[in-house]
């Protein structure tokens, strides 16, 4: 029987191969210090909890919740963009929320991509940035992740070659997996381009309140963005609230009524006591926020230093909760996926393979600065002896596929 039309357009997910090795691993007893999933461990705000459980006492909240969020979420939403950015937002027709910022991105894909329509989408990326657009039947044609002249030149080639013209462009910064940051200059000349060409703008800001040098822009900051541009953004890091999935869209009214049309048919929001709980991390203090990126920093400057003296040098993130990091020369060839399965089986240390975010990400690996200091630096412990006899280990490797061809 043949596969699903749909189902036959997607890669397999190579970040399940490298979860069967550390699961395989774990179930023969490795301790895995665990680097691979964006999935933060830091205990979500007090005062959030509290007003879930406050809220979650009341029976009338178990009733269904409004599927565009409710009126104080948005409201909250709003004036975290006036506050953070200084952009003005209406938040009965500028604000969505969304079941996290994948639900958003996907769900805006099905709205407004049809089967053969083309969106711009850099590579490396997330991956919903591409598979949102593929699962809608839409084709992507791939720029390079930096923010800079090549990206604008790349957009300008693809204007010209491309057909059918491209519909979109997608921006991610601070950018997952890379942690490149654009400035409000960049996204000037992104919005110029796409005013020009007719193009919207889908903008992803997950990471923004996870900086380590100046504070991110919204490209909503730009004269004209709100025309052409919607911006994506999630409580998950920001507040440690990856599981309540709770996100937003905003910026440009005809596009999130496009998503608020096709939300309205697949889902009735989030719990609603959930929705009330962000309301209150977006308008509490801003101390929490500070709290979380401070540990993030602390993270970062322990896995670079740490690393650094095992024997793989990292480039220092400035944004993000991710290094982006070039496999070691003596291993590159075996590629993102091979070392990373190698990482678990021979240090006891999971990384998520850069070519699962694309083919431009081959060479590197993402880490995440999901574990505590003593445990990155017991990864840098496990990965100095790694190293030390990864010479040795890949001379076996290669003897054995040998023998098995």
């Amino acid at each position: 029987m043949s596969e699903f039309h749909r189902i036959k357009r997607l890669p397999p997910y190579v970040f399940e191969q490298v979860n069967a090795f550390k699961a395989k691993a774990r179930a023969a007893g490795a301790d895995i210090v665990d680097l691979g999933m964006g999935n933060p461990d830091l205990a979500t705000p007090q005062h959030i909890v509290d007003k879930l459980v406050e809220t979650v006492g009341r029976p009338r909240t178990h009733r269904y919740s409004a599927s565009r969020g409710i009126p104080g979420l948005r409201r909250a939403q709003a004036s975290y963009y006036e506050r953070r950015f200084g952009v003005r937002l209406d938040p009965e027709t500028q604000v969505v929320a969304t079941i996290g910022s994948k639900e958003g991105f996907a769900n805006m894909a099905q709205a407004i991509v049809a089967p053969g329509d083309v969106v711009l989408v850099p590579n490396p990326t997330y991956p919903i940035h591409q598979f949102g657009v593929i699962m809608s039947g839409g084709s992507i044609r791939q720029l390079p992740a930096r923010p800079d002249e090549e990206f604008l030149r790349a957009m300008e080639r693809a204007i010209t070659h491309s057909v059918p013209k491209p519909i979109a462009v997608v921006l991610n910064y601070p950018a997952n997996p890379t942690g490149y940051s654009a400035d409000l200059d960049f996204y000037a000349e992104v919005i110029a381009f796409a005013r020009r060409h007719e193009l919207f703008v889908l903008s992803d800001i997950a990471y923004a309140e996870i900086y380590f040098d100046d504070p991110p822009p919204s490209v909503l900051q730009v004269r004209g963005a709100m025309d052409v541009a919607v911006e994506f953004s999630s409580v998950s890091k920001t507040y440690s609230m990856p599981g309540w999935r709770v996100g937003f869209a905003v910026g440009n009214e005809r596009l999130l009524a496009a998503l608020a049309r096709v939300k309205s048919y697949l889902d009735y929001g989030a719990f609603t006591p959930v929705q009330v709980a962000a309301t209150a991390a977006l308008n509490g203090p801003d101390s929490v926020v500070d709290e979380i990126r401070q540990t993030y920093r602390r993270r970062r400057d322990v896995l670079v230093e740490s690393f650094d003296r095992a024997g793989w040098p990292i480039p220092r993130p400035s944004a993000t909760m991710f290094a982006w990091a070039p496999i070691p020369d003596n291993l590159r060839h075996i590629g993102s996926l091979e070392f990373s399965k190698l990482l678990v089986e021979k240090a006891d240390l999971a990384v998520s393979p850069g070519i699962g975010f694309g083919e431009d990400g081959e060479g590197h690996v993402r880490i995440a600065l999901v574990e505590n200091e003593q445990r990155i630096r017991q990864a840098a412990r496990n990965l100095r002896r790694f190293l030390a006899s990864a010479e040795e280990t890949m001379h076996n490797v290669v003897a054995l596929e040998a023998s098995r061809g």
